[in-house]
């Protein structure tokens, strides 16, 4: 083996070639003929290019043969490749394709009256459904009321998947009726969320087909700590409704509850029957608790159903601001404790407080003359006046307000519990208004 290098134009831009070991007598480089003289140098037959040629010290330029590239491998297409091919070519299909005809396919009209009637059939199956279940509620039910009636601690609704949004539900709706609950995830409680769960707590777990792995975890620490289990599922042969203490069996397609899928298979009528179920729980505890609308309203301060729980104690004034008077207090004062109160009338006491009359602006129209100024209010005011009690709820006393005959806009409150007539406070319509109750 020699190394042999390979000069070309000395010139200005002209290139080097080198050649590396080569074999000996084979020449690899594209314009080397024949065999390699062991001298080492290269002879190299072409012609050279203009104005070089018959130059002392400057070689010919070498051929340049095309090179055979027959031997190399084709360009492989990636899946990108072929994706943006298959895109493409559909592209410039859907152009190629003629526009359709405005009455070719369905209008707006026909489209809406599907619309309707899937809707319709869903809310057919999905009632009809809820009547099954309301048909078959037996002891379990009530077993199940008991059982979480007697709860020391919380109830823990558990589920997965759709099922898991419907116990979250539940959740809710048992803690803001009466029942303290939350919501354990199955996966979050296989993971220290067991810990959550007392002794003192019950468990209601839904599952539609009763076999969700998910919920193993949750069946046996409630078994190994004798932890109230009440089981939601549609399977009363599934291990859940076996595990539970109380199974409430839900309706399936054999008993005339299908899923309103039209492939039987989105939960659909399922966890409708779960929610609904849930409900009737949540319901059946509020009642056998005596849940009171006070007791309601403590747990719902905020929002339009907090206002409309607002009681007349909570919006009323108190006694330091009450516009009062006595029988015999003369018309010009009693139009300046009028004036001065802001609420267009004026109360009238007798000796004991007892209220016993009260004048409005309509009882001064009609009463205008040259001596009203002179008169004494016993004259003027409408005795017997309505009133309304402090523990009454305020749209209660707004309804009150707007249906009596004539109408009125503020009204006396007073205390059942203490003296008869005695009036404590007074309410005027613009206090509700400023609440939100109306």
């Amino acid at each position: 083996m020699e190394r042999v290098l390979l000069k070309g134009f000395q010139g200005v831009g002209a290139p080097v070639l080198s050649c590396g070991r080569i074999r000996s007598g084979a020449a690899l480089f594209g314009g080397c003929r024949g065999a390699l003289p062991r001298s080492g140098k290269c002879s190299v037959a072409a012609s050279a290019p203009s104005g070089t040629a018959g130059r002392p010290g400057i070689p010919p330029f070498p051929s340049a043969e095309p090179r055979a590239t027959s031997h190399l491998r084709p360009a492989r297409t990636s899946e990108t490749d072929t994706v943006r091919q298959s895109m493409k070519a559909q592209l410039e299909s859907d152009k190629a394709k003629p526009a359709a005809a405005p009455g070719d396919g369905p209008d707006a009209a026909d489209l809406a009256a599907a619309d309707l009637e899937v809707a319709r059939r869903v809310l057919d199956v999905e009632a009809r459904a809820i009547a099954t279940l309301a048909g078959l509620l037996d002891g379990a039910f009530v077993e199940a009321v008991a059982r979480l009636a007697k709860v020391e601690g919380r109830v823990i609704v558990t589920g997965m998947g759709k099922s898991g949004h419907v116990a979250r539900k539940i959740a809710a709706t048992l803690a803001s009726t009466g029942t303290p609950a939350l919501f354990v995830h199955p996966g979050e409680a296989s993971h220290g969320d067991l810990g959550m769960i007392t002794a003192k707590d019950a468990v209601i777990a839904l599952s539609n087909s009763g076999n969700t792995l998910e919920l193993s975890d949750i069946i046996t620490y409630a078994k190994r700590f004798a932890i109230p289990l009440v089981a939601m599922t549609a399977r009363a042969d599934s291990a859940l409704a076996e595990a539970a203490d109380v199974a409430l069996i839900l309706p399936g397609a054999a008993q005339g509850a299908p899923e309103a899928c039209p492939l039987g298979l989105a939960p659909t009528t399922s966890t409708t029957l779960m929610l609904a179920l849930g409900d009737a729980l949540a319901v059946a505890l509020l009642e056998r608790k005596g849940f009171s609308p006070s007791d309601f309203k403590l747990l719902h301060p905020g929002g339009a159903l907090g206002k409309r729980l607002l009681r007349v104690a909570d919006l009323m004034h108190g006694a330091d601001a009450l516009p009062l008077c006595g029988p015999d207090t003369v018309m010009s004062e009693a139009i300046l404790i009028m004036t001065a109160g802001h609420f267009g009338c004026v109360g009238i006491v007798d000796d004991g407080r007892r209220l016993i009359g009260i004048i409005t602006d309509g009882d001064l129209r009609r009463h205008m003359n040259q001596d009203i100024m002179a008169r004494r209010a016993g004259d003027i005011m409408t005795p017997r006046p309505r009133t309304i009690r402090a523990n009454a709820l305020a749209a209660e006393a707004v309804s009150f307000m707007n249906t009596s005959t004539p109408p009125f806009l503020c009204v006396f409150v007073v205390d059942e519990a203490g003296p008869p007539e005695r009036p404590i406070g007074i309410l005027h319509m613009h206090d509700c208004l400023r609440a939100g109750v109306i």
